[in-house]
């Protein structure tokens, strides 16, 4: 058990230093995918899609960001492929927990992940939450009919 919280620690600051790859000025989320053995499938942050102009005054307008933006949950999730069946994601920052909205608990669902980790949010990022509260709620409703573990790592 204790290993386990080693490395999934060690996932959860992965998926950090992949969110430093985001553009999004006011959010940058990373993802990592593991398999059951503890190996990285895929990573994944939030983002335009592929082709699509990443201009900053889209980031800055919130309503115009989420017409435009791919979760990073998704992103790895579509990275992953088949793979991620059985796997582990691991999302950073955490607003809460589950740290997943009900669009990205739907596709992880979909990928057959088993385990959904995050580290506990701290106060600024339950602030930040508050927005999220009802899409948290299916997510939590959404990943437990479905048997997704729902794993928080204390800081």
């Amino acid at each position: 058990m204790l290993n386990q919280v080693k490395w999934d620690r060690r996932f959860l600051l992965l998926a950090k230093e992949v969110s430093r790859w985001s553009k999004d000025p006011s959010t940058r989320v990373g993802a990592v995918i593991t398999d059951d053995l503890g190996r990285v499938l895929s990573t994944g942050f939030n983002g335009f899609p592929r082709g699509v102009l990443d201009a900053e005054e889209r980031y800055l307008n919130r309503d115009e960001k989420y017409k435009f933006i791919v979760h990073a949950e998704v992103n790895a999730c579509l990275l992953a492929g088949e793979r991620a069946r059985g796997g582990s994601l691991y999302v950073y920052p955490s607003f809460a927990i589950p740290n997943v909205c009900h669009e990205c608990a739907k596709v992880v669902i979909q990928a057959g992940i088993k385990r959904v980790v995050g580290f506990t949010p701290s106060g600024e990022d339950r602030q930040r939450a508050k927005r999220w509260e009802d899409s948290i709620r299916h997510a939590e409703i959404m990943l437990t009919e479905a048997g997704v573990r729902i794993v928080e790592i204390s800081l």
